[in-house]
């Protein structure tokens, strides 16, 4: 899903208006945005409010969710779920989707955007598990992103939620923008800000860590106007584009 980000004012609880930086900048603060104690803080409010979290994806395999995840680019996961059950059922495994033609393709994937180079990504993703993967998806992220339209973020969703290997960060655009918003990052690319996650967020904890940070940015953490007055993670926020403060 993309978020575009801008410039804009919010009104503060006190009435009084202030203009932020782009939304995802935070103020440094004294006490350290990197503190130990603070990051476990972090955790667990999101593990109180998301304790149970999975992928947004609706999937009954690792190839069923290595083609969600590449369609949900540039589109929301609600989308996504409306298209995959008709592509699964005419092209169910990676063989039958590696014979389909582009245009039997794109007719069923159209509605998620950029149809043409998706329908390119998924059948070259289905030759490639094919041929070199003997038709199964292959469990490591340096063969993962071997794969057309499997990045990082494709793989690092697929690693976690099929197989429960960490191996990196999903950095998807609620994650980085979170991530930056609360000071446990600042890199302006999402291979930066998922570095410097992997530094600060136990390993044990990525996987769980991203999908809740994704059900945060899409339930409170709004990119234009957050719901800071609902947000359990607000005191230790310290971002410019804060709607309220305690």
């Amino acid at each position: 899903m993309s978020e575009r980000i801008t410039r804009s004012e919010t009104t503060m609880a006190s009435g009084k208006k202030k203009t932020s930086t782009k939304p995802g900048t935070t103020k440094r603060t004294p006490h350290g945005d990197l503190a130990p104690e603070r990051v476990a803080a972090i955790l667990r409010g999101l593990d109180e409010t998301y304790p149970e979290v999975e992928c947004a994806l609706t999937h009954s395999s690792s190839w069923e969710l290595l083609v969600a995840t590449i369609l949900s680019a540039q589109c929301t996961d609600v989308r996504v779920n409306m298209v995959t059950p008709e592509l699964f059922r005419r092209f169910p495994t990676p063989q039958a989707m590696a014979k389909a033609t582009l245009p039997q393709l794109e007719a069923l994937i159209r509605t998620t955007g950029f149809f043409r180079n998706k329908a390119k990504s998924i059948k070259g993703a289905a030759q490639k598990v094919m041929s070199d993967f003997g038709g199964k998806v292959p469990e490591t992220l340096a063969e993962l992103i071997t794969i057309p339209g499997a990045a990082r973020k494709t793989a690092n969703v697929v690693l976690g939620v099929c197989f429960g290997k960490a191996e990196g960060v999903v950095v998807d655009t609620h994650v980085f923008r979170i991530a930056r918003r609360l000071g446990l990052a600042k890199g302006d690319t999402p291979q930066n800000v998922e570095q410097e996650l992997m530094r600060v967020v136990p390993q044990e904890r990525w996987i769980a860590f991203s999908h809740q940070l994704i059900h945060h940015g899409r339930q409170v953490c709004d990119a234009r106007k957050p719901k800071c007055d609902r947000c359990n993670l607000e005191q230790l926020c310290h971002a410019n584009d804060k709607t309220w403060s305690s």
